[in-house]
């Protein structure tokens, strides 16, 4: 969010007051490049108004090994959380890193004894840090079909010790309605929604994968439109998630080099919120 062609883009909701919250990936702040000045003001108006919400994108929970990249990013959190007031806290399932491996999307691990217990205790390291609640994001990505089933599962187990909350990514959930024939009862039902307490919606993209040779994947990239699916996504999961207090739209500035892009995001945000308001049936 910090270009200035997200800015344009978003700047018109903004003036007019639609945005009720705003979340900040706060680690993506923690990089040698300044913070822009106007993204440093807007967060701060939100934290000042107690609608911020934070999202950690690089902990990687579920990483093996603990390392002093860990250590320094706890470190980064705590003078965070120092710095500003968030509602909650919340951080993504899977890992990010493994010694010199590609760093990217959060990739999967099974749900074994072994991997659960690392999660647990990883989750029990950051809420002692928190002065707020503290959650965990599902993951679009998955290997086989069985990631799938066990995830909500996985996701309940670590989040119970700490009674922590589910950020549900609704696009994610499409991403694996998408890849491996799924339906959204399916997965839906499959996690813990009484823990629900913020939503994502957002877009993504088509790849063609050595993996899935007869048909792309469906991935959760965050630059283009909201699909239709997503929005009807939303329609069903909010009556089934009572707790939920924020629903968040992502997409990335640098790809809204262009003024239709900047008017479609517009368009998508609005439909958001009219159906969270119960305008849209």
């Amino acid at each position: 969010m910090l270009e200035d062609d997200f800015l344009q883009a978003v700047l018109p909701l903004l003036e007019d007051g639609e945005v009720d919250a705003l979340e900040w990936s706060f680690d993506m702040g923690w990089g040698s490049n300044p913070i822009p000045e106007w993204a440093e003001m807007l967060i701060g108006e939100y934290s000042d108004a107690g609608k911020l919400f934070g999202h950690g994108v690089t902990y990687s929970l579920l990483s093996g090994a603990w390392t002093p990249r860990h250590e320094k990013w706890l470190e980064s959190l705590r003078i965070e959380l120092q710095q500003r007031n968030y509602q909650h806290i919340s951080e993504h399932f899977g890992f990010m890193s493994a010694g010199n491996f590609h760093q990217g999307a959060p990739l999967p691990v099974p749900l074994t004894d072994k991997t659960l217990h690392l999660g647990q205790e990883r989750m029990k390291q950051l809420s002692q840090i928190m002065h707020c609640p503290l959650g965990m994001e599902n993951l679009a990505l998955a290997l086989c079909k069985k990631d799938v089933e066990d995830q909500g599962e996985f996701l309940r187990r670590l989040l119970e010790p700490i009674d922590g909350f589910l950020v549900l990514d609704l696009h994610n959930v499409y991403c694996q309605m998408e890849n491996f024939s799924c339906s959204a009862e399916e997965i839906l039902s499959s996690y813990p929604l009484d823990r629900v307490r913020e939503m994502h919606i957002s877009g993504g993209s088509w790849m063609e994968s050595a993996l899935a040779r007869d048909r792309p994947i469906r991935r959760d990239t965050h630059d283009d439109d909201v699909p239709e699916a997503v929005f009807s996504l939303l329609k069903l999961a909010l009556p089934r998630c009572p707790q939920t207090q924020v629903v968040i739209f992502e997409r990335l500035g640098e790809t809204l080099n262009q003024e239709p892009a900047k008017e479609n995001v517009r368009a998508d945000f609005l439909r958001m919120k009219s159906i969270i308001q119960g305008n849209e049936s």
